[in-house]
């Protein structure tokens, strides 16, 4: 199949052809023709599969159709300020090179407002944005939705969730009730899927895995809590890998355990919700030229960035769902390279990795690296007999044990 095949038009496959893209994904091919006869789609597909140009095509297309005037008729919201600044990215790449000289602008938190609003001065024909930004531009009254046509949840089940809904709601009623939607996920969760088709007019569901199966080998080792950070030197000492991201549950760990890291020798920088639109970008430079070797990261980079050649991600705390496991380990084994994801499961969180294992259905051996054995075992379930620990745990390692369960599970999203 070829792009030529889903009924795009001929300046869009110019466009296409001088940007070197050759075939169709599956998702592009399976999403762009009902896209483009104007039905409501819910389109899931793994990461790195495609997705931006599976809605990207038909939103462009629909804008050049819609005439002249510089007036707002498409609308893309994602959760995080880098996936809305690759998305208007690939966006515009695509739009210098068509006629009429379509104007795509991208607003998002973490930086001032005020260069945002100077750019919406005459209007633009296609807005990205995290949901918080666009409502304050909304508020200073930058923008105008009588005119749109086209909406777009990128990362959409992110959106949908408890973290986003209020500003999600607000933004729907300020919107044309006719107006098309296309949703796009990697994954939908049954909590977030009955609110997607609530939202949705007769949608037409959309599922088109890869053609091959990232290759992505999961590991899980075993490790007490403390001693976590001298095992990540370690591995990094042994693995051999040219950089990795790794995850932690909390904005404080980042900072923790990048000064850690860094104090040791090893070039590593900290990523997070509360850093300026402007260091972020710095720090994910310098991961991709190699000055940093090691971002430990929040959630915030576990859906849509792109890093080039990512030999492997790490777990340091489990994600807090099976969904947020898959966003993270999707980060590696991207356009068709091999990938490692680990995972350090502690006695405390064994319990939740399991839960992650069935929700993927996927069981990932248990290892243990020498020198770094785990001395406490897993919680036994309630009358098998078994102990809690075969270590007596001081006071004060409970109490912080509970500190930082309550953290990962209360810590608020960054509000874009």
């Amino acid at each position: 199949m070829s792009f030529a095949s889903l009924g795009l038009e001929p300046a869009l496959l110019k466009a296409l052809a001088e940007l070197d893209y050759q075939d169709p994904t599956p998702i592009q091919a399976a999403a762009i023709p009902p896209a483009l006869a104007g039905r409501d789609l819910l389109g899931q597909a793994a990461t790195g599969s495609g997705k931006t140009l599976a809605f990207g095509l038909p939103l462009l297309q629909r804008v050049l159709q819609g005439g002249e005037g510089r007036r707002l008729r498409a609308l893309v919201l994602a959760p995080t300020r880098e996936l809305a600044s690759q998305t208007a990215e690939a966006l515009r790449d695509l739009a210098r090179l068509l006629p009429g000289r379509l104007k795509i602008s991208v607003a998002f938190g973490g930086v001032s407002i005020n260069p945002q609003l100077m750019g919406l001065r005459g209007g633009c024909d296609v807005m990205v944005a995290t949901p918080g930004r666009l409502l304050d531009l909304h508020a200073h009254n930058a923008l105008g939705f009588e005119a749109l046509e086209l909406l777009v949840l990128d990362e959409a089940d992110r959106l949908l969730d408890m973290g986003f809904a209020e500003e999600l709601q607000r933004i729907l009623a300020l919107l044309p009730a006719r107006r098309q939607n296309l949703f796009f996920s990697a994954t939908f969760p049954a909590a977030v899927q009955g609110l997607a088709d609530s939202l949705l007019r007769e949608p037409l569901r959309v599922e088109a895995p890869a053609e091959t199966p990232p290759d992505i080998l999961q590991r899980a080792i075993r490790v007490d809590e403390a001693q976590r950070t001298p095992l990540l030197r370690h591995l990094l000492q042994t693995e051999g890998w040219s950089r990795l991201l790794v995850f932690v549950a909390t904005q404080y760990a980042t900072e923790l355990v990048s000064d850690k890291l860094w104090n040791a020798g090893i070039k590593a920088a900290a990523l997070h919700g509360e850093l300026s639109q402007g260091t972020r970008r710095e720090v994910l430079a310098a991961l991709k030229a190699g000055t940093v070797q090691v971002l430990v990261a929040t959630d915030v980079a576990a859906r849509g960035l792109d890093i080039p050649e990512l030999p492997a991600v790490l777990n340091y705390d489990l994600p807090r769902s099976p969904a947020d496991y898959t966003h993270r380990i999707g980060r590696t084994g991207r356009a068709g390279a091999r990938g490692v994801a680990l995972s350090f499961v502690t006695a405390t969180a064994e319990a939740h990795f399991r839960l992650i294992e069935k929700r993927q259905g996927q069981r990932v051996p248990r290892e243990q690296i020498a020198g770094f054995e785990p001395k406490e075992e897993p919680a036994q379930a309630p009358g098998t007999g078994g102990v809690k620990s075969l270590t007596r745990k001081s006071k004060k390692d409970k109490l912080r044990e509970a500190a930082a369960v309550t953290a990962a599970a209360s810590a608020p999203k960054p509000r874009d």
